[in-house]
């Protein structure tokens, strides 16, 4: 519904009393600031009550307020340029910008948890281990969570490709061969890459196993997706939060761990023997340990 609800606002327009018609066309004309108003505030903008604006969003069809002010704000985070999204965040931010940011992404996770599918997330890892090979992708802020997932991944894995690229058709070009015995890690969010939506409708077109993670059921990649693992992604200025969908990719890469612990020890004991070999970590010195006993 988020992406029609200013459509549907404007068709509702000629049944509404004289209040809710002020509180609709507050909305249409601004719905970038009413994504974030209470209702009391909403009611205050145009001099109704607030039990107004809750039987407003009761007739476009929601259960209350707080159904369409999600509604509003998922059109705020598909909608809005980076600059607009600037805007508005630091109406909402104050001066403590430290302890504000880092509460929303605390509630993002909070939220993510409350929210997100054990099913899906279960049959997710349970497709990664048996998948034949397994690719990643993610463009623009989601490509840092790419990036992160096939670090671990290879780790893991023996058959990871990671579709880094800017250029389309190079990324048809590393799908080319996926087929039914694939997995495809698909990463998007707001506001979403055209290119990840070709690249999974490809690989879905091919038989392979789809696994979304992105912010909302009314993501186009989600359609696609055999396993989909939401994640809150709500805006912090022009900065796309990242903290939920990081948490949901450390817990599959645990849950994978979990289920491939024997092998994975293994891997790592030859890991750490190589690093020791050619020295690629900073190890303390001897000498430095002494001198703390000694203190």
């Amino acid at each position: 519904m988020s992406f029609d609800i200013l459509s549907k606002i404007q068709q509702a327009m000629p049944d509404l009393s004289k209040g809710q018609k002020l509180i609709a066309q507050y909305i249409i004309d601004h719905y970038d600031k009413a994504a974030y108003m209470t209702a009391s505030r909403l009611g205050s903008e145009v001099n109704i009550s607030e039990s107004t604006v809750v039987r407003f969003a009761i007739e476009l069809g929601f259960e209350g307020y707080p159904e369409l002010q999600k509604s509003l704000q998922e059109l705020v985070r598909t909608r809005l340029t980076s600059v607009q999204r600037m805007v508005i965040a630091n109406d909402r931010m104050g001066d403590d910008v430290l302890s504000k940011v880092l509460t929303e992404d605390m509630e993002k996770i909070k939220y993510t948890l409350e929210h997100v599918g054990y099913d899906d997330f279960n049959n997710a890892v349970d497709s990664l281990i048996s998948a034949k090979t397994i690719y990643i992708i993610g463009v623009r802020s989601s490509a840092a969570l790419a990036a992160f997932t096939n670090f671990y991944f290879n780790l893991i894995f023996e058959n990871v490709r990671h579709i880094n690229t800017t250029s389309r058709s190079e990324m048809f070009e590393h799908l080319m061969r996926i087929g039914k015995d694939d997995v495809i890690v698909a990463i998007s969010f707001p506001r979403y890459s055209k290119r990840i939506v070709n690249a999974v409708d490809y690989a879905k077109s091919q038989g392979a196993h789809v696994i979304a993670l992105t912010d909302s059921e009314q993501s186009p990649i989600a359609a696609y997706a055999d396993n989909l693992l939401t994640a809150r992604s709500d805006m912090v200025s022009f900065v796309d939060s990242l903290v939920a969908p990081l948490s949901i990719i450390n817990a599959i890469i645990v849950a994978i761990g979990r289920k491939k612990q024997t092998e994975i020890e293994g891997v790592f004991e030859r890991l750490e023997n190589i690093w020791d070999e050619y020295d690629v970590y900073e190890k303390e010195s001897p000498s430095n340990d002494l001198s703390q006993d000694k203190i």
